[in-house]
This record gives C-alpha cells, structure tokens and sequence, in this order.
C-alpha cells in the first residue's frame, strides 16, 4: 500500500516510534516560527534550558500581534525578542513586515519540511506542501534546541475536491463546509489531505486559507500536494530552488474519505458563535451590518485583497458601516500601493490597518454594542472581537466587501460579474525587515523590560494530590476563556503572574481569589476543553494558580499537551455521567498519584465530599507520564539532557 503526503513527510523525518495510527512518534523540526504573544515565553523557556544556539534549518520570530503600544510593555517584549532571536540564531521579523504565516508562507516555507509553530495556525503552511503545526512555546523552544516534536501518529482524512468552484465562491466558502460537515472536533487526532482535480483550480494563496482553518477543525494540521500550482508560486516569489513535487502514491491509503463538490457550493457564513455554525448567506437573510472587517491569516493575501479593491473600486461604503482593512504582509501592501488598489480601498471608505493580527486577536477594533460583525477571520467565540455583545459572522472577502457597500450581509453574486484576478508573475521582493541573526551570539546582549517575570515552573508530582474543585464548567471552553487574550491583557504575555489574575474570570470572575485561597486545586471540564489558541498562557496561567489536575470529559490537542507540558495532570472521566457528580467545591484526592499516573490508564479519584469514587482515564505515552512525574517538560528536559 502506499503513502499519502502525510505519511511521506513523517516518514522522512522520523526520529521514534513507528506510524502505527494512536501511537506516539516523534519527528525532526527543519523550521520554527513564533510571533510576540507566545514568543516572549518560547524564548525565557529556550534560554532556560541553555542551549547556546538553534539547530534548525531557520527559525523565525515574528512580531505581528501585539503591536498596539499603548505603553511600554510590548516595545519592551519586542526588544527582548529581538535582542534574543540575535544571540541564539533566529531570524526576526519586525513590526509591519507582516503576519508570521503570511511572510512564512510567501519567503521561507518550502514542500516536504516540516514546520513547529508556537500559533495554532501555524498549519497555513500546509498550503504550499509543508507538515506544519502548531504547539505550545516550550515545545517550540526545544525543537529550537535540536529536540524532536512529540506527537501522536495521526489518521489521515482525504477531502477529495471535485470540479470548480462558481464565480463569486472562495476558498474561504470550502473550508466552511467541512467545518459544517465534520465540525470543531471531527479533525482531532487527524490530518486533513485534500486531492482530486479541483486542487488544480486553486491557488496556494486559497490552499493557505483553507488549510490555515483547519485548526478550527481541532486538526494536527491540514496539507495540499506540492504541485505546478506550488511551483509557480515559488517561482514567483524568486523561490523556484525552494520546490520539490510532492504527491500522494496512486493507491495511498486514508483512514477517512469526504468528497467535495466545488460546483455545488455557493457563498457562506460562520453564524454566531462558532466557525462550524455554518450557513449559506441566501439563506441567512439581509441582516444589518455594523463593521466589516477583512484580513487576518486567513484571508489577507494579494489575491484576496485584489479582489476587494476591484469590488469597491469607484463607490463608497455604506455610511453606517466601519471598514477596516489589513494587509496580511508589507509584500502585500506594497504592491497594493503600487498598483493603485490601496488608494481604491481608501477613496471608497476603508480604514487600513497595518500588516499585523489586529482585530482577529481582540487587539484594537472592537465593534459597538449589540454590533453584528463581518470578519474574514478564522474565529468567531463570544467575546474574542472584544465586545461580549457582538455578533461576528466569518465569511469570504467577497462576501465582506459587497456587504461593506450595502450595508446589510449580501451575497456577492447579486453583484453580477465577478472581478478575475490574476496571480502576479512576479512578487514584489524586499526583505529589509528580517533582520539576520549575530553571526556569533555572545557578543549580543539580551534587553529584558521591567515587564518581563520569571515564568511559573511545576515541582515533582506528590503522591497525594488533593484539593477542591474550583470552577466546573461546559463545553466547547476555548482558551480565550481560560486565558482571555483582549488589547488590555496582550502586553503582558511575559507577566504570568499578572496574567493569572484574570485566569477563567469569562467563566467565573471568582475564579483567581478561589484557586489562590485554597492553595490551587481542579478544573471540571466538559468536551473539547481548551479548543482555540495554541496559547501556552492557558497552562501556565492555571500552574501560577496552584491547579494540579483537570477532569473533562474531552481535550482539544495543544491544550492538553500544554498542560502536560506544565506538568498538570489531564484526566477525562470514563464514564462522562460523572461529570454530573461533582460540584463546585468538591474535595478531590488522588491517593497513590505517583503509581496510578505510572500506569498511564485509569486513575482513582477519591470525592471527599460525595464520598464516591470516580474512575477518570490517564492517556499517557511513556514519555508523557515521566513528564508528569517530573514536573513537566522543561524539567525533564533539564533531567534528561543532564
């Protein structure tokens, strides 16, 4: 039987373990990116554990998030980064030269690699046949280090596209679909491989959007083949040394098979509150629109932007619509400038933001109140624009600029012809804001802000663990609510002990005062706890706090590893009935913790208060469970490196 693209790159990076699906593996990391948010902590956890310089093949820091400088705190963070990337042989990418999955994607991502992130849409890299996924900081810090990624050996979903999509479809309107068909939890445990002939019709630009919202499947990631299409695109970007072909064998194999048919799909939306809350616009209705807002990592690239500009070129913004519009890259905005489509942008009433996350992030642009919110972005939970009470709908940047003129959602193909664009021969090429690292690092000093604190490290797990249960809440808790990320909280990403403060408060503004009285204790959550973000804050966050377990009927993938890379037991109940059981403030023990996590499978855990006994589910690998006994991962990283 052959391989599939998946299977191919794992295979030639394979450090242990064999590809037997459910088994964990591990494998070589040829690039890392991280950007400000988690940067900050990626690099305190990598000096930490003191390897001189990376052993990658490039390694890139990114500023692209917290660029709003209200204060001190992130041009601090950005020195740091910067002073630190320098010394220890990572390249740095400045404030304004773009959004680190956009620049990655169009000046150093390359078919067949295999990509570690600390953001969880780092997998926008399988648009050009990369391996690319997400993690937590300290895993991105140790494959820095030469250390392999962790993994468990993924299924392989093939999502076979057939036909071609209709003028006035988009990219973004095919990865809504297998969100409402598989939904935010049916990519877990899975990578997503799309094939069949209607690949061929899509640009990498539009395979990067799709797979770059794969993570809203809770995917390990999501990859096209390596194609002309790929080819082409490197060429244009003065790359074509970068490209190897990459394909599936004829007779590969998929665990699972869902067939597309690009013809039948028309213009849809992402409703409230959820990316799998999908429907189409003809049936939504003309609801009113408040805000329009286009660009992110999804959907900010030349083409994308092209397509706007040619849309609201000679008419004007409804008066009762704010626009706003960010440029993915300074390659991008460049040539939007260059050719004139920035000043059709302008003259019709758009706002232009700066190459940076801004707004998908909650950082600046929050809408009114009770506001209904049109985004081009990957994630619309409750709260994450910044306004509890807005409404944000994800759609295509065709549907966000016909509805930015009218004013109410409107399917774009009440506009009559679509606008073709074309991809360009040549990209505009100009890397002067990726600063090369110091050829030798010891000669740099590394800058640390007043801002910057000691991140929290776990001890050797106790053999009784004990404390009360103190929050318990549902399903689908996002780490936005474990660790609210807003423009007021981002500055202070280095400041874990300030962070901790605000721990969970979307849930329960108690939560912070009860962990740090009772001396820490349990989280209860429902299914697919922790989805969202690749955040590590949402671990250390908790850690700070004294939390040494969390009981939930599911985990999303990065959080759980997060937790278990800070040395917080993960547990899941077997019998999820018993989630029903147990009551805020609930004493809970684990009497022999050390010897029940040892073997890595059902775990006792003693309610004091209810006096019963609940069985809960330790799905460890060998390695993980010596992680727990340790403490996490940076201490067994130091026990083990000696």
């Amino acid at each position: 039987m052959g391989l599939n693209l998946a299977q191919k790159i794992i295979k030639n990076h394979l450090v242990s373990g064999e590809m037997v699906t459910g088994s964990e593996i591990s494998i070589r990391i040829d690039q890392t990116l991280t950007q400000d948010s988690t940067g900050t902590m990626a690099y305190l956890q990598f000096e930490a554990i003191g390897i001189p310089r990376v052993k990658t093949k490039k390694s890139v820091a990114y500023i692209d998030h917290n660029t709003l400088q209200a204060g001190f705190e992130n041009a601090d963070d950005h020195k740091y980064i910067q002073t630190v990337a320098s010394k220890h042989g990572v390249y740095f990418s400045k404030p304004g030269n773009g959004i680190c999955h956009q620049v990655q994607l169009e000046r150093f991502g390359a078919p067949g690699m295999t990509l570690l992130g600390s953001d969880s849409h780092t997998p926008t890299g399988g648009g050009i046949g990369m391996l690319a996924i997400g993690a937590g900081g300290l895993d991105v810090a140790v494959a820095m280090g030469g250390g392999p990624y962790y993994l468990t050996m993924p299924k392989v979903c093939k999502v076979e596209l057939k036909g071609k999509l209709n003028p006035w479809s988009a990219a973004k309107d095919i990865i809504l679909e297998v969100l409402r068909v598989l939904s935010v939890k049916g990519g877990v445990g899975k990578v997503i491989e799309y094939a069949g002939e209607g690949i061929k019709t899509l640009t990498v630009p539009e395979r990067a959007t799709i797979t770059n919202m794969g993570a809203e499947l809770g995917a390990t990631t999501s990859i096209f083949p390596s194609d002309d299409v790929t080819h082409e695109f490197l060429r244009a970007q003065g790359r074509a040394a970068d490209w190897v072909e990459l394909l599936p064998d004829a007779d590969a194999n998929y665990d699972e098979h869902i067939v597309i048919d690009l013809a039948a799909l028309e213009p849809m939306a992402a409703k409230p509150h959820s990316p799998d809350n999908v429907e189409k616009i003809s049936t939504i209705g003309k609801i009113k629109v408040d805000q329009v807002a286009i660009g992110s990592c999804t959907n900010s690239s030349y083409m994308d932007m092209m397509k706007v500009a040619a849309i609201l070129k000679g008419k004007t913004v409804n008066p009762n619509v704010s626009l706003v519009i960010a440029p993915g890259s300074k390659q991008v905005l460049t040539m939007l400038a260059q050719n004139g489509a920035l000043a059709d942008m302008v003259s019709a009433g758009a706002r232009i933001l700066e190459s940076a996350c801004g707004p998908c992030i909650g950082m600046g642009q929050a809408p009114c109140t009770d506001a209904v919110s049109l985004r081009t972005f990957n994630r619309n939970f409750e709260g994450r624009s910044g306004t509890t009470s807005a409404r944000v709908y994800l759609v295509s940047p065709e549907v966000a600029a016909a509805s930015a003129l009218t004013g109410v959602l409107t399917d774009p193909r009440e506009l009559g012809e679509a606008p073709k664009i074309e991809m360009p021969e040549e990209f505009v090429i100009n890397d002067n804001l990726v600063v090369a690292p110091a050829p030798e690092g010891n000669d740099v000093e590394v800058v640390r802000g007043p801002n910057i604190k000691p991140f929290p490290v776990n001890k050797a797990l106790s053999d009784k663990v004990s404390g009360k249960a103190l929050i318990k809440v549902g399903d689908n808790i996002t780490t936005d609510h474990i660790m609210p990320s807003n423009a007021k909280l981002l500055p202070f990403r280095s400041n874990v002990p300030y962070l901790a403060e605000f721990c969970l408060t979307p849930c329960d503004p108690e939560f912070p005062a009860r962990a740090k009285e009772n001396g820490g204790g349990f989280i209860i959550g429902g299914s697919n706890y922790g989805q969202g973000s690749s955040r590590e804050h949402a671990a250390l966050a908790p850690l700070q706090l004294g939390i040494k377990g969390v009981i939930a009927k599911s985990f999303a993938r990065i959080h759980m590893a997060n937790l278990i890379n800070s040395g917080i037991v993960p547990m899941t109940f077997e019998n999820e009935a018993d989630y029903d059981t147990i009551d805020m403030n609930d004493e809970l023990t684990i009497e022999n913790a050390i010897d029940q996590v040892k073997k890595a499978d059902t775990v006792i855990v003693r309610n004091l208060t209810k006096n019963r006994e609940i069985k809960v589910k330790v799905s460890l690998s060998d390695r993980q469970v010596q992680m727990i006994l340790a403490g996490g991962l940076l201490n067994f990283t130091k026990v083990n490196n000696g």
